[in-house]
């Protein structure tokens, strides 16, 4: 529920093309999760976490991404919400939640470092992997939402073009701050 760049950008694409497209994007961020959690459960995130020139790999991909997007979004026109609506292919939104969501080293180490926690290896590993995955995907759909109707509550805001470039720019700051983090942070 943190507000970080995949909730950042439903919020952002639910003030710019509405909430079904917002919600419809987010689906990108769901499958990457599920990828990163079927992964996690056949042990091939095990490798990944280990190895650091893999980790480091996609973590400079994950970082030049976020930055990519801030400095397009800081560049973008301030257009009025108005303009905006139904102007953006909802499957290219989902790709862009989607190549967000997988160069996400973070969300790599929840689903390698943290989620392993709550299995019990005396049982069925894959259906607890199964569950706690099914569970952690349903929470993100609820994040999705919350940020969706956010987005959705500040469209009122974003009529005027100066409000929106403040918007987008406001949006561009955190996004490269993210993208910094990400490239200055160290596996642990």
């Amino acid at each position: 529920m943190t507000p970080g760049p995949n909730n950042l950008l439903s919020m952002n694409n639910a003030r710019c093309y509405g909430f079904k497209s917002a919600f419809i994007a987010g689906l990108g961020r769901i499958a990457a999760f599920a990828v990163m959690i079927a992964l996690a459960a056949s042990g091939l995130a095990v490798v990944l976490y280990a190895s650091e020139t893999l980790f480091l790999a996609i973590k400079i991909v994950g970082a030049g991404y976020l930055l990519w997007i801030a400095f397009n979004l800081w560049r973008s026109a301030a257009s009025p919400v108005s303009e905006l609506e139904n102007t953006r292919n909802q499957l290219g939104l989902a790709k862009q939640e989607f190549l967000l969501a997988a160069g996400n080293p973070k969300a790599i180490l929840i689903f390698t470092a943290f989620l392993p926690q709550f299995v019990n290896v005396s049982e069925n590993v894959n259906e607890q992997f199964f569950a706690l995955g099914a569970t952690f995907l349903v929470l993100e759909m609820g994040a999705i939402s919350i940020y969706a109707i956010f987005g959705m509550y500040l469209r009122q805001w974003f009529t005027k073009p100066k409000m929106a470039k403040r918007f987008n720019r406001g949006c561009a700051t955190f996004l490269a701050m993210s993208g910094a983090s990400l490239l200055l942070s160290r596996q642990q």
